[in-house]
């Protein structure tokens, strides 16, 4: 086990290969409009290189856990982010739509390893006593990367071109090596642990149908069917993997974590929270851009309050969770994000725009609180042999959660759109949205007052 002061180097590292992951899938998106003009493209097939990225990290995450058993972790998590920074320089190289999503999905394989690794010697090599101090680290990479991407995307973009933005990760993956390779001091023993091919194929077909389902169901009404179907043929597919998993005498991975309370809300009122966290932003903007009339500059400027109330109250979310306990630190962060959702959806064209960005602000601090209590308590109670199957499942939940959020919305949207006037399908989504975060804060009503009181 590494000392404690190695240990936040290291995951010092962890976090900053998170931030490089986070920022590069943030800031293509605000190049897309630029690259569907230079490559003659129309913006439906610019906008897979965000989907194509998204839909190979889910399909191999779950390789990353049995990959880690079979090597040495530190090799694999430098080899990780070596390729992901190859294959991103690459992609700013040719002119061409295939060509590009190609190196965008062999940069999706890499991040399904890169991160999910490096949070495994973390996770492996922590002390209880330590854990929320050490996870701490990782959450900070997801504060910041979307609050600072549309800023330096544009400037990148008008400075130079889009193809700048796949090159920023160069400086920092060589930085990532260097400081990897010096700082992590991490030894696992190698396993005998068969490959579950039947587990992988129906693991992989359950998240890229869903995946594809989202992206389906984001491009509104006239694909609503078809998206219904393909979710349909994705939560089959889900069920099948889980039985798989749960039958066979060695799984893909394990799912003994799901016994245990505390990891396992994370997976059930955690996705929906998840869900939430892609959505929001999403559906704010466009309503401030779409019924409202405001610049997409503007409505930008408000959005970002929900990122600045992130990172104003990160510095105290670790005295609040030692001082109120997890129970009570998810009750007031997931009461703050539901309550302000709730009025987000009472927002209307006269709303004073203070209002709104005091809302977004603190709607950012409950997200950021709930986050860090969430993600550390999931692990809170689990063995050492149960963490690798956990945070392989966890990686998984997590993305396609945040993927799934966002075409979820577009579908509400463009529904209500049929119904009633704009501006009240927006406000009805978001009352929608609000009446379905409520499920989370119920369940953490249930747990016990003491859980995860080892690691405070």
């Amino acid at each position: 086990m590494m000392k404690e002061a190695s240990l936040k180097r290291a995951a010092l590292v962890v976090a900053a290969a998170l931030f490089m992951q986070m920022l590069d899938s943030t800031i293509v998106t605000t190049a897309l409009p630029q690259i569907a003009t230079d490559l003659s493209v129309n913006q439906s097939s610019a906008s897979l290189l965000v989907s194509v990225y998204m839909l190979f990290a889910a399909i191999f995450i779950p390789l990353s856990g049995w990959m880690a058993k079979k090597m040495s972790r530190k090799t694999l998590f430098l080899l990780a982010v070596m390729l992901f920074t190859l294959s991103s320089v690459a992609a700013g190289l040719v002119n061409n739509l295939a060509y590009i999503l190609v190196m965008r999905a062999i940069q999706g394989m890499a991040g399904a390893m890169m991160v999910p690794v490096g949070k495994l010697i973390i996770l492996e090599n922590v002390a209880a006593k330590n854990l929320l101090q050490i996870l701490s680290f990782l959450v900070w990479p997801a504060l910041i990367a979307p609050a600072i991407a549309p800023l330096l995307g544009g400037y990148v973009i008008s400075a130079f071109s889009w193809h700048w933005i796949f090159f920023l990760n160069l400086p920092i993956g060589l930085g990532i090596l260097l400081a990897g390779y010096l700082l992590i001091h991490d030894q696992n023993d190698r396993e005998e642990a068969p490959f579950d091919l039947v587990g992988f194929l129906l693991v992989a077909l359950a998240a890229g149908l869903i995946l594809v389902a989202a992206e389906v169901l984001s491009r509104g009404l006239p694909l609503l069917a078809v998206g219904s179907a393909i979710l349909t043929l994705g939560i089959f597919f889900a069920f099948l993997a889980f039985r798989h998993l749960q039958k066979v005498e060695q799984p893909l991975f394990a799912l003994d974590a799901l016994k245990i309370k505390s990891f396992r809300i994370y997976q059930t009122g955690g996705s929906i929270f998840w869900m939430t966290i892609g959505a929001l932003p999403y559906l704010l903007t466009l309503l401030l851009q779409v019924p409202f009339h405001w610049s997409a500059i503007e409505a930008g400027t408000y959005v970002i309050f929900i990122f600045l109330g992130n990172l104003a109250i990160k510095p105290f979310t670790t005295p609040i969770i030692r001082r109120t306990g997890y129970k009570y630190a998810l009750v007031i962060a997931l009461g703050l994000a539901t309550m302000t959702t709730f009025l987000m959806a009472a927002f209307t064209i006269e709303t004073a725009k203070p209002w709104i960005a005091f809302v977004a602000f603190v709607s950012g601090v409950g997200r950021s609180l709930a986050l860090t209590s969430y993600n550390s308590l999931a692990f809170a109670e689990l063995s050492k042999k149960e963490k690798n199957a956990a945070n392989t499942l966890q990686s998984v939940m997590q993305m396609l959660s945040q993927a799934f959020g966002v075409g979820f919305v577009a579908t509400l949207v463009a529904l209500f759109s049929k119904m009633f006037v704009t501006s009240l399908a927006y406000q009805v989504t978001l009352f929608l949205v609000a009446l379905i975060s409520l499920y989370p804060l119920l369940e953490v009503l249930t747990l016990p007052k003491n859980v995860g009181e080892k690691t405070l």
